[in-house]
This record gives structure tokens, C-alpha cells and sequence, in this order.
């Protein structure tokens, strides 16, 4: 199948970070279809020749894992081409339509890896140019909007040249194989399903923990912080793939109406909730791994006086009949302990007591996300105590880990989502409608935290938040996973 690939902001920091390497491993893996053509856009004044070097130069900075070979490179440099443009000019526009029309291709990807604010400049250019053919996608990066409004505006911009089917709102952690291995824990076996439901679950945790700071996006966090960046999006994706309900079938639509009526069902904010289940915190000066590092404020693009959030720790329930009266918490954040995404999900303890046991809350199953990837089973076993000559029990763990199973098999997220928008796959992209319930939820909070004149939480780099995230979830009896 052939296709052209456009990258608008193709010298930008996604393109080279994360698409470029993506669309290199497809390539080495034989997995991009062949006739592919994939074109750089941006501002600059580069050739064809000068994009490739740039590209080229710009692989010694990924993963080394991740970095082609000379040979590599110039086999799969063939493929890139290069288009000057002012994104606000129409005849821009003419231009590339013209070079696109040099050669009969199946799909035609245009790829918005620029700032949100241009989206709606973009769509509308590609319409006026006659670029929205029924053979075109294309794919929206986050954060889509920095509120409900926001949201709407962009979505129905786009919407009016494009029809539903032909938009991918991107989400990478979609495409992370963990992920995917939750739909296929939960939906490709018997074992989990009779048990996932509130009289067999206690509470669900949800944890992505960054020890990186802000590093040089100061200037682009100061206008989103975590709880744009991480939990309107990631977050509550997550939350619906362990909350929903099994969908009829495998198809995109399935999958995601299942996905909306878990956001629909989650329990809405009161001033009280507000107050008591939603912490925001902002790191300062602390040491990571030994290395002293400064706080928020401290770095470069960020106000002295800032009062953007850097994390982000919540208590929400699903009102309905499988999960009414589960807790689920959501933590993220930025210099933190330890970088770590997972999801744990603690059983109720068995109803009889029969051991004499000290041991709390040992059946668990954690859904490792990053940077570890697969699953642990926590459990009970009896073990004899020789001094005492009875049995105990003692806690073991199954431990399954996909990368060791898998191995060279294993698809990063960015290579399968891109793989998926040229195949028209849309089962791991977001529809309009999420998008809009996701921002629904979000903005009382958004709102509440406008009118607090508190402010974050100040937390040290390399601990695991504020202290108040703790006393959170033990208002409810329970403690996070690495407390237990």
C-alpha cells in the first residue's frame, strides 16, 4: 500500500524525538508498507538533502537502541523529503498539493506534531487546497484544547472539513504494549473477569511517576501543568480500560463507547470532594539519585512565583453497579522517587479468616506500564515455621515479564499507533466525544483551583509528593503500593 506521510513541524522536537525513530524501527522491522513517502514540513529553508542530514544528526540523540546504522540510514533517508512552508499562507498550501499530486498514493497521513493553536489554521488550509479527499487522515497530537471550551472550538473546526473516521487524536500511551496487554488481561481470558467487580476489589491505584523535572518545556509547562498533561488524557484513558464494560466485538467504535460510559459514570465533583480528594503539588529543590537538582521554579521558562502544578494525586469512584463504592487514585507527577507507571489492583481480603496471620492486604495485581512491562500476581502461600511447628503464610508473587517473553517482538507506541493511522485502524485513538466527557470532568477542578489561593503544595524532589497524598488515601483505610 503507498502512502504520503506529512509531518507538519517536521524539525520539531516530536518529529526527531519520537516520530523519526518510530518510523525507522517500521522500517527496519519491514513493517512500513512499501511505497512510502514521508514529508517534512517547516519554516526553515532546507533541500531534500539538507532535511535528511538534519534528521541524521539529530538520531545520535535517541535511544542507542533506537539509532540506524550508516547503511540503515541510507537506505531509509530515501524516504524523506523536505517542504518549505508558512502554515498562514494559502499558496504554501497550493504547493504541497501539487507535490502530493506528483504520484498516485492509496493514503495521504497529515501528521499535526505543531502547537494545538495552529490546528484549526491547518485543517482549514488543507480544506481550501482541496487536501481533505476521502483518502486523507489526519492525526491530532495533545494536548488537544486546555479546556472543555477549547476542546469543543478545535474539534468542531476540524470536524467541518474532516469527517470522524478520518481523525486519529493521539494518545501515546495507548500504544504502549502494556496497555494493550490490559485489554488482552481482561477480555482475552476467563481467569480475571468473574472478579473484576466491586465485592472482589478494594481499590485500584493508578501511578505514573516521572524523576525527570521540566527539563527545557518550563515555558510550555507553565501553560498546562500535570493535570492537563497527564490526567485528562493518560490517566483517565487508563482508568476506562480497567473500568469498562467488555465491548461486543473488537471494532474501534465498540471499544470506545464502552470507554465513554465509564467517563460519563465517574462520580461528579462537590465543593466538598474537591477540597478533601484533590491534591496538587509542585516540586522543589531535592536530589535524585544522589545528584542535588533545583525546583520548579528555578528552572529555565517557569515565573518565580509560579503556581502551575507539577503533580497531581485524586480520589474518584464509577457510579455504577460493577464499580459503585471502589475507590480509584490517580497520582502523577514530576521528580519523583522513582520513574514508574503502574496500576494495582488490591483484592478485599477472603470474608473467613482461618490463618493466623499478620500479613494485610496481600492478594494484589500490579500492571506494570514503564519502565518495567507485564504483570505481577500477589498471593498467599503457606510456609512451615519451625520454631512455632505450625503454618504461616507468607506472601509470593507471580511474575510475568512481557519484554523477556517477547523480546525483539515488542512494537513501541509510536511505531504501532503510526502503523495504525496508515493501515485505518482506530481502536487506539480517542473519539470526539471522549475528549469532550474527559474535559467535562476535569474543569471543577481546573475551576476550584483558580479560586484557591493556597496554591500547591510544595514537595522535595525525589520523594513521592506532598505528604497530604498519604492521608488521603488513608482516610479510606488504605496506603499506596509502595507503603504497603
Amino acid at each position: 500500500m503507498s502512502f504520503d506521510l506529512v509531518l507538519f513541524g517536521g524539525t520539531g522536537d516530536l518529529t526527531w524525538r519520537k516520530l523519526m525513530p518510530a518510523l525507522f524501527q517500521a522500517f527496519k522491522h519491514g513493517t512500513l508498507p512499501q511505497g512510502a513517502r514521508i514529508i517534512g514540513v517547516g519554516r526553515d529553508d532546507l533541500s531534500d538533502e539538507q532535511y535528511r542530514e538534519l534528521i541524521h544528526g539529530r538520531f545520535a540523540q535517541v535511544d542507542l537502541a533506537k539509532r540506524p546504522t550508516p547503511d540503515e540510514f541510507a537506505r531509509f533517508c530515501q524516504l524523506l523529503e523536505f517542504v518549505r512552508m508558512d502554515l498562514s499562507k494559502p499558496d504554501h498550501y497550493v504547493y504541497l498539493r501539487d507535490k502530493l499530486a506528483q504520484r498516485q498514493v492509496d493514503t495521504v497521513v497529515m501528521y499535526l506534531a505543531t502547537a494545538p493553536s495552529l490546528f484549526t489554521t491547518i485543517c482549514e488550509q488543507l480544506a481550501a487546497a482541496g487536501l481533505n479527499t476521502q483518502h486523507t487522515r489526519v492525526v491530532l497530537e495533545k494536548p488537544l484544547g486546555h479546556d472543555l471550551a477549547s476542546n469543543r472550538a478545535i474539534n468542531q473546526a476540524v470536524g467541518q472539513v474532516f469527517t470522524e473516521h478520518q481523525i486519529y487524536r493521539i494518545d501515546h500511551y495507548l500504544g504502549k504494549p502494556s496497555v494493550q496487554n490490559l485489554f488482552a488481561l481482561r477480555f482475552g481470558n476467563a481467569l480475571f473477569e468473574p472478579l473484576w467487580r466491586r465485592e472482589h476489589i478494594a481499590n485500584i491505584q493508578i501511578t505514573m511517576a516521572e524523576e525527570l523535572g521540566v527539563e527545557k518545556r518550563g515555558a510550555f509547562y507553565e501553560t498546562t501543568g500535570a493535570l492537563r498533561d497527564m490526567v485528562q488524557n493518560h490517566a483517565l484513558q487508563l482508568l476506562c480500560a480497567i473500568g469498562m464494560e467488555p465491548p461486543i466485538n473488537s471494532h474501534a467504535d465498540a471499544i470506545r463507547d464502552e470507554k465513554l460510559k465509564v467517563l460519563r459514570s465517574l462520580k461528579p465533583w462537590t465543593p466538598e470532594s474537591l477540597a478533601q480528594d484533590v491534591i496538587r503539588g509542585q516540586y522543589a529543590a531535592g536530589s535524585i539519585n544522589g545528584q542535588a537538582v533545583p525546583g520548579y521554579r528555578e528552572e529555565l521558562g517557569v515565573s518565580p512565583d509560579s503556581r502551575t502544578e507539577t503533580f497531581v494525586a485524586l480520589r474518584t469512584e464509577i457510579s455504577n453497579w460493577r464499580w459503585a463504592g471502589v475507590p480509584f487514585y490517580i497520582r502523577t507527577g514530576k521528580r519523583l522517587a522513582g520513574r514508574d507507571a503502574r496500576i494495582v489492583v488490591n483484592f478485599r481480603p477472603t470474608p473467613h479468616a482461618i490463618f493466623n496471620s499478620q500479613i494485610g492486604m496481600a492478594n494484589r495485581l500490579i500492571i506494570n506500564l514503564q519502565p518495567k512491562d507485564g504483570l505481577e500476581l500477589h498471593l498467599l502461600a503457606q510456609a512451615q515455621d519451625k520454631r512455632q511447628h505450625s503454618s504461616i503464610l507468607a506472601p509470593v508473587q507471580l511474575d510475568l515479564d512481557f519484554d523477556k517473553r517477547f523480546g525483539a517482538e515488542r512494537v513501541g507506541a509510536y511505531e504501532r499507533l503510526l502503523l495504525d493511522v496508515i493501515d485505518g485502524r482506530l481502536n487506539l485513538f480517542v473519539r470526539s466525544d471522549e475528549q469532550i466527557e474527559a474535559w467535562r470532568w476535569v474543569e471543577p477542578i481546573l475551576k476550584h483551583w483558580g479560586a484557591d489561593p493556597q496554591g500547591p503544595r510544595p514537595y522535595a524532589s525525589g520523594s513521592w509528593g506532598p505528604s497530604a497524598t498519604s492521608a488521603m488515601i488513608a482516610r479510606d483505610g488504605f496506603c499506596w503500593s509502595e507503603e504497603a
